[in-house]
């Protein structure tokens, strides 16, 4: 890869990876505080953020998958299959972007996304808010440690 297009490449990453983490300070704001006496409102803004934060995420997944496969799927389950191709190594292309342990945690917050955003008029279930809450909170040290590999990795090649 020449040296621009990895510029290039890197200040989009990055660009998006502001977006993320403004996204996650926004969750430890909206959680503080949070019990399970916490008002429908509060754990609704909290529920909008962990939704914010996955699409954020599949965001910068959506600009590595165009740089480097040029494509992205139309296909109904477009969302799983940009997520499973962030763990694969593309021989000869890029390395992988995240490893096994990012994708078991983003993959609980795709689906919890994908309920949030089809919810309509169903309150948010506290346990399973708090559950994707605590997969977001240990994604934050993985996805950045992942990311920096995928950017080191591609200055290496």
């Amino acid at each position: 890869m020449d040296s621009a297009d990895l510029a290039l490449l890197k200040a989009d990453v990055n660009a998006q990876r502001t977006t993320i983490d403004r996204i996650f300070e926004m969750l430890e704001s909206r959680a503080l505080d949070l019990s399970d006496q916490s008002s429908a409102e509060k754990l609704e803004s909290l529920a909008y953020q962990l939704h914010n934060l996955y699409g954020a995420v599949e965001d910068l997944f959506k600009v590595i998958a165009t740089y480097f496969e040029s494509n992205i799927s139309d296909s109904a389950q477009w969302h799983s299959r940009l997520l499973q191709r962030m763990t694969q190594a593309v021989e000869g292309v890029r390395p992988a972007v995240i490893s096994q342990d990012s994708y078991l945690r983003l993959n609980s917050l795709r689906a919890f996304r994908h309920f949030f955003h089809h919810a309509y008029g169903v309150e948010i279930d506290y346990a399973q808010l708090t559950s994707n809450l605590e997969q977001a909170r240990s994604l934050k040290a993985r996805l950045d440690s992942d990311l920096n590999t995928f950017l080191r990795a591609l200055e290496d090649d």
